[in-house]
Order: C-alpha cells, then sequence, then structure tokens
C-alpha cells in the first residue's frame, strides 16, 4: 500500500556527475536532530498522530496527524483555514514516524533533483528543506476548509511528503500516509495503546451484550464503510493532491 520507492535516476548521464555532487551537497547541510522527547511532546521530523474523539472509538485506524519541524515542534491542520502549533489538537501523540530525511529530494533548483520525479516535483512545488516543506504546506492548508473524511491533517502530511517527494514517490494520500504510522511508526507507551484500543473493545463489548450479534455486524460494515471512502476520494477523486 505503501508507495513504491523509484530508483534515482538521470535521463541525461552527462549530468551525473553535478546531480551526485547536488546530493552530497545536501546532506551534508542536514543537521543533526535532537532525542525524540514524549514527555516534551517534541518530535523531530516525525509523523505523529493520536485517536479522534467518537470517530476512533468506532474505527481505531481513523486518528488526527500532524508532522513536526526539525526542532521537534509539531504542527497540525486542525481546523478550517486553522493550523495549530506546538501539539496535536486533538490530544497528546500516541504514535510517531521518524522520516529519514536522507530519502527525501531538497532540490535548490531544476537541476538538482535526487528523485526520479524532477518535472513533476518542480511543477508540485519543492522544499530546499524540511522545515520549507512544512512551511509551505501549512501556507496552502491555512485557505483550506477542514474535513474528517476528505481533507484533514493525513492530508496536510501528505502534502508536506510530496513537496519533499519521500522515498521517491510523490503519490502520498491519507491511506499510504496512514499505513506508514500505522505499520511503521512506534507507539510513544503503553498507555498510548490502551487509549487507542481500550475505547473501541469496550464499545464492542457494550454494543454485544445490549444488542448481540447485530451490533458488532453493523460497527464492522461501519468501519469498511469507512476505508471505502477513504480510499475513493484518495484514488478517485484525489483532492488532497491539489496545491
Amino acid at each position: 500500500m505503501l508507495p513504491r520507492r523509484f530508483p534515482q535516476m538521470d535521463a541525461n548521464p552527462r549530468n551525473g556527475g553535478e546531480r551526485d555532487n547536488a546530493s552530497r551537497g545536501i546532506v551534508h547541510d542536514l543537521l543533526p536532530l535532537n532525542e525524540i522527547d514524549p514527555s516534551t511532546q517534541k518530535f523531530p521530523c516525525c509523523l505523529v498522530w493520536t485517536p479522534l474523539p467518537v470517530v476512533s472509538w468506532l474505527a481505531p485506524f481513523v486518528g488526527h496527524v500532524g508532522i513536526c519541524r526539525e526542532d521537534g515542534t509539531i504542527v497540525d491542520f486542525s481546523g478550517d483555514n486553522m493550523i495549530h502549533v506546538g501539539q496535536l489538537f486533538y490530544g497528546t501523540v500516541a504514535k510517531y514516524y521518524q522520516v529519514d530525511r536522507q530519502q527525501c529530494c531538497f532540490a535548490r533548483n531544476f537541476g538538482g533533483h535526487t528523485c526520479r520525479q524532477g518535472y513533476v516535483h518542480a511543477v508540485f512545488g519543492t522544499a530546499i528543506s524540511w522545515d520549507d516543506a512544512v512551511q509551505l504546506s501549512r501556507r496552502t492548508f491555512e485557505y483550506r476548509n477542514f474535513s474528517v473524511f476528505s481533507c484533514n491533517g493525513h492530508s496536510f502530511a501528505a502534502n508536506c511528503l510530496n513537496r519533499l517527494s519521500f522515498r521517491g514517490s510523490m503519490r502520498w494520500n491519507m491511506i499510504n500516509v496512514g499505513a506508514l504510522i500505522m505499520f511503521r511508526g512506534k507507539w510513544v507507551n503503553r498507555w498510548s495503546i490502551l487509549r487507542s484500543f481500550l475505547p473501541f473493545i469496550g464499545m464492542l463489548c457494550f454494543g454485544y451484550l445490549m444488542i448481540g450479534w447485530m451490533f458488532p455486524i453493523g460497527l464492522l460494515s461501519f468501519v469498511l464503510a469507512t476505508f471505502g471512502w477513504y480510499v475513493m476520494i484518495c484514488y478517485c477523486c484525489k483532492i488532497e493532491d491539489d496545491d
């Protein structure tokens, strides 16, 4: 489900040396990051996730996503024309995934692309640093309306990753950003696991005791319908790819 990482290619072999030099220069400019510190909610260059009230109780894979600057400060798209800075708007971080900046394309000019998506990447809007990508996406989403089911924190994070051409891909969306965090991310602690899944399990048990098997079946139908909606939005409408 995650986008494939394309091999680095150059249509003109004569430019290989120049691009190698540009790539080495970009890697050299990557300053060391501070340690991840959940106690202060600092997650340098990370995607961060937290469960949503009520919605995550019914569909635990649904949550709210933010992206962090190089200093660890969380930035998230949390409401209509609203960017929240400092912590996730809907709660403390439960899970995080630290992005490897060396798998990103920081293109200072068209000839400096290290990804296969050179032209498309340039048209979409490249970033010369991690924080630059976050800032460019922030400016874009300050003029968008928030929707849990179509334009949300996942969309904001995907927009940033597309600007960085992370793993050589510009097809990041709500589905594969969520999958990246769910399957590759790390839990902050055991309590984070409990608060993410305990409400869903409790509601499932309560519904079964009160109604019977009809409740789990109905809940499963809701989960599948929700997932199907996200798939349709991401791969049919692709609204979050519009810049």
